[in-house]
């Protein structure tokens, strides 16, 4: 199992950006990332398996955290 916590360099739009930033706003899990940084060209959805677990990573350790957008 790979250790997220010591290979990531969460950058804005990579994929544990995305998992996490997902998660926070309460969206469901779709693994995706930009490789410009969010939202500049294409999402990328095609993912190898470490890819993906990097994004769910993300994804759930925020889930974990609870830390949500508070929408009031």
């Amino acid at each position: 199992m790979i250790d997220f916590h010591t290979t990531l360099t969460p950058t804005h739009g990579s994929l544990y950006d995305r998992g996490h930033a997902d998660s926070y706003y309460s969206r469901p899990p779709r693994p995706h990332y930009y490789p410009n940084g969010t939202y500049n060209g294409d999402a990328i959805t095609s993912l190898t398996p470490t890819q993906e677990a990097e994004y769910l990573a993300g994804y759930y350790e925020n889930e974990a955290n609870g830390d949500k957008k508070d929408w009031r």
